[in-house]
């Protein structure tokens, strides 16, 4: 009894050296990541100072800050980016279905503005900016060097002055020209109409208004049509939608769905994730539906299609669409600007990530 006591010490010990040995080591390690963060921070703040102190002209320190940090969040993704306080109001006034502008969604890849849609009845799409689109110049200055942010402070202006953007598009010879006029940007997020016995459905953004207005269309076109019992399906009109608000996403194909899984976005951290599931209530009452996509349609628009593919709830017809998985969470910070941080990404009730 007493050697298996001794042996049993001994396994103790060893165990507990062991033990220490595993936790001592990542705490030097995050110690050592601490240093070199810091140290990193400090050559930060020399370069800064050398900029200030020795450049050939006087710099705007606030500027130069702000470059700073949008150089730190292009690096990251094309999506994460700095919002200076009055690109903060724009992106709040836009969300809510109202603004001054071309009326083109918009992202960066590889230096140049990417069109991922242009939105109905807008100058943008008057003038024939096409999803795919890649805009090099703006009143003939290069983009190249230019954030997102200022790219889109540049196209917007006086309502009523013209703009002319050069655009490289993927099956011309030669870039295009095309001269607009900019306009007050009037949103509505789903117009609907009668097709015969069908009720189609345009849904254009996913805005604070979209779910009020698609089941409000849904039933306007239901009693057009001589109620819901003569509807024999439906159409959900996504193409060069290019998103918007998630939780609008979900509102909207929880509207077709009785139950199961929705959405749900995983991020870094296990713990923040999270599943969207679909309450009982179906508007279109199983009738059938297809939904259109194209490669306009993006974001919030691809968790719809996806949703309802999964669950075979609807036949999703049109080209491969744009490919925005990813959660950006909106972040506001002092001096009244904001961080749109990527934060997660979204994957359809059968495990398919939507990032491209």
């Amino acid at each position: 009894m007493k050697r298996n006591l001794a042996m049993a010490a001994l396994g103790g010990a060893v165990v507990g050296v062991l033990a220490v040995t595993q936790l001592g080591s990542p705490l030097a390690a995050q110690q050592s990541a601490k240093k070199s963060t810091y140290e990193q921070l400090d050559l930060f703040g020399d370069v800064f100072e050398r900029v200030r102190g020795a450049y050939v002209e006087e710099v705007d320190e606030a500027k130069l800050i702000e470059s700073a940090i949008n150089g730190m969040l292009a690096s990251l993704d094309p999506h994460s980016s700095y919002l200076a306080p009055k690109g903060f109001e724009d992106m709040r006034v836009q969300t809510k279905g109202e603004f001054g502008g071309l009326g083109i969604e918009v992202t960066m890849e590889e230096g140049l503005v990417k069109v991922v849609a242009p939105m109905d009845d807008t100058p943008a799409a008057k003038a024939g900016v096409l999803a795919g689109d890649l805009i090099t110049h703006i009143d003939g200055e290069p983009v190249m060097g230019l954030t997102l942010a200022d790219a889109v402070e540049r196209m917007r202006g006086l309502v009523g002055s013209d703009i002319k953007l050069t655009i490289a598009r993927r099956d011309a010879d030669a870039p295009l020209e095309l001269t607009m006029t900019r306009d007050v940007i009037k949103i509505k997020a789903v117009r609907a109409r009668a097709e015969g016995d069908v009720v189609v459905l345009r849904v254009t953004t996913f805005n604070e208004q979209t779910f009020d207005n698609l089941k409000a269309g849904i039933a306007e076109v239901q009693a057009e049509i001589g109620g819901a019992d003569k509807v024999k399906g439906y159409v959900l009109d996504l193409r060069n939608n290019p998103g918007g608000l998630l939780n609008q996403a979900i509102s909207v194909t929880d509207a077709f769905l009785d139950k199961g899984e929705i959405v749900s976005t995983r991020g870094r951290d296990a713990r923040d994730s999270e599943r969207h599931n679909a309450r009982k209530g179906d508007l279109a009452d199983g009738k059938p539906i297809v939904v259109l996509i194209n490669e306009g349609s993006a974001s919030a628009s691809e968790i719809v299609a996806g949703a309802l593919q999964d669950h075979r709830r609807a036949i999703v017809v049109g080209a491969k669409s744009f490919g925005k998985g990813s959660v950006q969470t909106i972040m506001p910070l002092s001096g009244e600007g904001a961080l749109r941080l990527t934060t997660a990404r979204y994957y359809t009730p059968s495990g398919r990530s939507i990032q491209a």
